[in-house]
C-alpha cells in the first residue's frame, strides 16, 4: 500500500506558504525587468523599477512581498495508487495555519461573508481535486489576493457572440479594473463548460508558466491577440498609464452546450506568487 505521511502533507504546504508570500518566481522578476526595458512611458517604467525593488527587498529581508497575503487555493493531483488514511483537506488546511500563523502572516478569512468574524489562521483553503495516474501527490498552491480577484469576472455570452464578444468582454473587464487590481497582470481566461467551470478553467489558467503558450491553435492565437490590445489600452502598472497593463495571458478552454459560451476573466497581480510540490508515495 502506497501512502504519504500526514506530516509530510502539513510541512510541505506551511513552508510552501511561506515561500510563495515572500519570493517571486524568477520568470516573473525576468518578465518584469523585460517590461521595464521596453517601457517607454517614463512613469511606468519607474513604477515597474519599484515593483522589482520591492521583490528584492522582500527577498532580502525575509518579508511578505504584499500585506495582503491572500487566500490560498490549491490544484491537487492525487496519484490513483495512494491510500490515505487521514483526511487530506484537512492536512493541507493544517499546513495552511502553520504557514500563516508560524510565518506570521497577514489572517484574511473571515468565517462567514456577513459577520464577518475572523479565523484567525488564514483558513480554509479552496481545494480542487484530481485524480492523476501513479503514485505522486502533486499540490500547485497559490495565495491568492484580495483586489485583483475582487476585479475578476464572469459572464454568459450567447453563442453569436463569439471572438468578438469575448475580446470585448475581456477588455472590458481590464478597463473598468483600471489601478484596483494591481497591473501588471496575468490576466486567466476560461472560455467553455458551463457556469461554475468556467470559473476553475480561468483560476487554472494563473497558475500555467507565465512563458508557456496554449498547445490549443484557437486558444494561443486569442493569448497573443489580447495581450496586444489589453497592452494597448494604456491602463499600465498600477493604473498610471503605460504600456505594459499585462505581462500575459492565459486562455484555457473546454467543451460547452451549443446555447452557451461562458466567459471567466480572472485577474492575477504583479505580485504572482505561486508554489508547487511533488510528494511520491511510498511503502506504509
Amino acid at each position: 500500500m502506497l501512502t504519504i505521511e500526514r506530516e509530510r502533507v502539513v510541512n510541505n504546504v506551511k513552508e510552501m506558504i511561506i515561500d510563495s508570500t515572500k519570493t517571486l518566481d524568477k520568470s516573473i522578476v525576468d518578465s518584469l525587468f523585460l517590461a521595464r526595458e521596453n517601457e517607454v512611458n517614463p512613469l511606468a517604467k519607474s513604477v515597474l523599477g519599484k515593483i522589482i525593488e520591492n521583490q528584492e527587498i522582500a527577498k532580502e529581508e525575509d518579508i511578505p512581498l504584499c500585506q495582503d497575503t491572500g487566500l490560498v487555493v490549491c490544484f491537487v493531483e492525487v496519484g490513483r495508487d495512494l491510500h490515505f488514511d487521514y483526511d487530506l483537506s484537512e492536512a493541507i488546511n493544517e499546513g495552511v495555519s502553520k504557514g500563516y500563523t508560524d510565518g506570521f502572516l497577514r489572517k484574511s478569512i473571515v468565517r462567514h461573508p456577513l459577520n464577518r468574524i475572523n479565523t484567525e489562521d488564514n483558513t480554509p483553503a479552496v481545494i480542487h481535486y484530481q485524480f492523476i495516474p501513479g503514485k505522486q501527490l502533486i499540490i500547485h498552491l497559490a495565495p491568492k489576493g484580495g483586489g485583483s480577484e475582487n476585479m475578476s469576472t464572469l459572464k454568459m455570452l450567447s453563442p453569436a457572440d463569439g471572438k468578438a464578444g469575448i475580446i470585448d468582454f475581456v477588455l472590458k473587464t481590464i478597463r473598468e479594473g483600471g489601478g484596483k487590481p494591481c497591473p501588471p497582470l496575468i490576466v486567466g481566461i476560461g472560455i467553455g463548460g458551463n457556469f461554475e467551470y468556467v470559473a476553475e478553467l480561468a483560476k487554472k489558467a494563473i497558475f500555467r508558466p507565465i512563458d508557456d503558450v496554449s498547445p490549443i491553435k484557437e486558444n494561443r492565437l486569442l493569448e497573443e491577440e489580447l495581450l496586444e490590445k489589453i497592452n494597448a489600452l494604456d491602463v499600465g502598472p498600477m493604473g498610471l498609464g503605460g504600456k505594459t497593463t499585462a505581462l500575459a495571458v492565459k486562455v484555457n478552454s473546454a467543451p460547452c452546450h451549443i446555447a452557451s459560451l461562458p466567459v471567466a476573466v480572472n485577474l492575477q497581480c504583479h505580485s504572482a506568487r505561486k508554489s508547487e510540490v511533488i510528494l511520491i508515495g511510498t511503502q506504509a
